[in-house]
């Protein structure tokens, strides 16, 4: 979708999809299953060999188990579709270095820190960029209580994380009237 209405017309080149969907297991554990998927509307030589038009130039996977403190228990990756068959799959299981991060506090600094650069797959550590907001998201209000804050007497998490959820707007007077902060007066 283009910015503001196109009055050129235009054709599509590229799509790249992400998409992550969280399941509940049996065992109180929670699995994460993410792709990028990226296609293109034109045939492309890739590593010397041609690559039809909607054949993935990139599929890949992440797959995360959580517990409920956001906390990765079990991480691996894998690359079904790439440019460089043999090179691109090679990083071995780097992407198991997830494991003990908090999709809650620091991941995205941790990886970076851990998988950027040659560490591991670009779009692999680019994928893992989404992963906090899209579990925070699917436990949102069942695992993570979204309306009472913590036992530590703090607001709930997703105040003062966007504009929205300012603590002195109207959004959380309305809807977390507990946590509404007073604006402050403007200055003359």
């Amino acid at each position: 979708m283009p910015a503001a209405p196109s009055s050129v017309p235009r054709r599509p080149l590229h799509r790249r999809a992400l998409d992550v969907q969280v399941f509940a297991r049996d065992d109180g554990l929670f699995d994460v299953e993410a792709s990028l998927t990226d296609t293109k509307t034109h045939d492309v030589p890739l590593a010397g060999l041609p690559r039809k038009a909607g054949e993935p130039i990139h599929q890949m996977l992440l797959h995360l188990t959580v517990d409920t403190t956001l906390t990765i228990v079990a991480a691996t990756s894998e690359t079904l579709w790439m440019p460089y068959p043999g090179a691109c799959n090679e990083h071995g299981d780097a992407y198991a270095r997830l494991v003990g991060l908090s999709l809650m506090k620091g991941f995205r600094q941790a990886v970076q820190e851990r998988l950027a650069g040659t560490r591991g797959c670009t779009h692999l550590t680019e994928l893992c960029q989404i992963l906090p907001t899209a579990v925070i998201q699917a436990m949102a209000g069942s695992v993570i209580d979204t309306r009472e804050g913590d036992a530590a007497g703090n607001p709930p998490f997703q105040l003062d994380r966007c504009h929205a959820l300012r603590r002195d707007g109207e959004t959380v007077a309305k809807f977390y009237p507990r946590w509404h902060l007073t604006p402050a007066a403007t200055a003359s």
